[in-house]
């Protein structure tokens, strides 16, 4: 198998995981998570419709950062933009990636910037 597909389906397969567990409503929607090596891109998605209310990426940050402190940023950015939504709390999507470095990082700039997990 090729070693590229292999890697997909074990990243399809945590991502699985983590999503029969969890899912957004119009109160609570879900912060999805999406990291690449160029950039991080947020989203908060009612899943009940389908439909996705806010979204952030590293492209709008004004200055250039750390990949971690872009990612607190970031956090912060979608905070900002979920309030002017009246958006109080929401249900993190840490997707296929462990929590720890960039991922944490949104996570604790969101709460700081008033979202509730």
């Amino acid at each position: 198998m090729d070693k590229n597909k292999a890697k997909n389906q074990r990243q399809a397969r945590r991502h699985g995981r983590v999503r029969a567990k969890i899912s957004g409503s119009v109160e609570a929607p879900r912060l999805s998570v999406f990291r690449s090596n160029r950039g991080m891109f947020l989203q908060l998605i009612d899943d009940t419709e389908g439909k996705t209310l806010a979204s952030a990426s590293s492209k709008e940050l004004k200055k250039a950062l750390p990949k971690t402190e872009a990612g607190k940023e970031l956090g912060k950015l979608i905070a900002e933009k979920a309030k002017a939504k009246k958006i109080a709390a929401a249900v993190f999507d840490r997707g296929a990636y462990k929590y720890h470095g960039r991922v944490k990082a949104v996570a604790e700039g969101a709460r700081e910037g008033g979202l509730k997990f």
